[in-house]
């Protein structure tokens, strides 16, 4: 059994036995109709489902939204999460549902209502969550893609700015130990075995699907290895927390949900760090980097959240993970999603090969970090 959180772990073994399937037959509306008719036949009879429709976007769960008209009571609408075969990261939707139940009410979640987490009625394991109303960008700038370089705008910025950080302090800070989360283990053996269970799970991912050997990639492994810092206060990390991962009210500006938890973990929060101040995820106006599009350069980043969450950024730490970052991003791309493509296990073929040609980007961001060296 590999080194890592029990839950993880026996999700790594089961998926090698996924390996050799036949490639995966996205799921049609009708079909989706009979499935769910099937699952509220059981959890809420005399419940009617109409109104389905495929969510677009999208590298790793096929997701539906319908209207759930109950027995009693007027009818509102949900989103069906379910993974296929294989996907660009490899998540558990128990864990991410009773990371959703434990945030409820202290940052701004979906709120999650029904799961089928062994598959028992859908062909996969899947999850319901109420449907939250918002855009992940501003509908009058169409410079980019939803999540890349997402562009929010001065009078958005400003707004969502106190809220960004505000979230992200309340995640790193919350009571984890006190909560419910029962898929969840508590890496406390000695201080490094948050990050170390962390470079274990990524790296079997490698293994399992490695498609070319590159030779940088070996070398950040090495160093990763060799290098993990204590970690003095394990915390929930996000793990895909940017712009473009959050839901916001375009009149407003009020951040109406936090999105996509699936890769949440209790481990160093200077993870975040690195995912959030990616260059992919960021934005360069008039030669000003903005990271997430928020903050005007690291410096701006640290000051700010520092004032917020009374949490330190250590310098060296951030530098180990954004080779982490730069080594987990080439595992999604380039390893996990062209084997998933290959495979054909997956509802976004075509998106995931393209996706892959960010590969030599992330193997340049490692060559340029390693030949650097950790900040004195």
């Amino acid at each position: 059994m590999i080194d890592t959180e029990p839950h993880l772990a026996a999700m790594l073994e089961a998926r090698k036995a996924r390996r050799p399937l036949p490639p995966y037959i996205p799921q049609e509306d009708s079909a989706i109709q009979r499935l769910l008719d099937a699952f509220f036949a059981d959890k809420l009879p005399g419940a009617s489902i109409s109104g389905i429709s495929r969510m677009g976007g999208g590298a790793s769960k096929e997701q539906f939204i319908f209207t759930l008209k109950p027995p009693a009571g007027q009818p509102a609408r949900y989103v069906l999460r379910m993974d296929p075969l294989e996907a660009i990261t490899e998540t558990s939707r128990l864990r991410e549902f009773e990371i959703l139940e434990a945030f409820d009410g202290i940052v701004p979640v979906p709120k999650p209502v029904w799961m089928d987490a062994d598959a028992k009625t859908f062909p996969r394991p899947a999850m319901i969550m109420e449907l939250v109303r918002g855009s992940t960008k501003p509908s009058n700038i169409d410079l980019s893609v939803t999540g890349i370089g997402t562009v929010l705008g001065e009078r958005l910025r400003q707004i969502i700015r106190p809220q960004y950080l505000d979230m992200l302090a309340k995640v790193h800070n919350f009571d984890w130990a006190n909560a419910d989360l029962p898929s969840f283990a508590a890496p406390t053996a000695d201080p490094k075995q948050p990050t170390r269970w962390l470079i274990n799970f990524w790296k079997e991912l490698l293994e399992q699907d490695v498609v070319a050997h590159e030779p940088v990639m070996r070398l950040a492994t090495q160093y990763l290895e060799a290098n993990i810092p204590d970690c003095d206060k394990p915390s929930l990390v996000h793990g895909d927390f940017r712009t473009g991962n959050y839901l916001f009210d375009e009149e407003t500006g009020e951040v109406t949900a936090l999105l996509d938890w699936e890769m949440c973990y209790i481990g160093d929060y200077h993870a975040d760090f690195a995912w959030l101040l990616a260059a992919v995820f960021g934005t360069k106006i008039d030669g000003v980097f903005r990271a997430s599009d928020i903050f005007e350069g690291e410096d701006d980043f640290i000051t700010a959240y520092e004032k917020v969450s009374g949490n330190r950024v250590d310098p060296r730490k951030l530098y180990y993970f954004k080779i982490f970052n730069y080594w987990k991003s080439y595992i999604l791309v380039s390893v996990l999603g062209m084997r998933a493509a290959n495979a054909q296990h997956n509802h976004q073929d075509v998106l995931l090969t393209f996706l892959a040609a960010t590969g030599p980007m992330h193997l340049a961001g490692l060559a340029s970090l390693l030949s650097t060296g950790e900040p004195t």
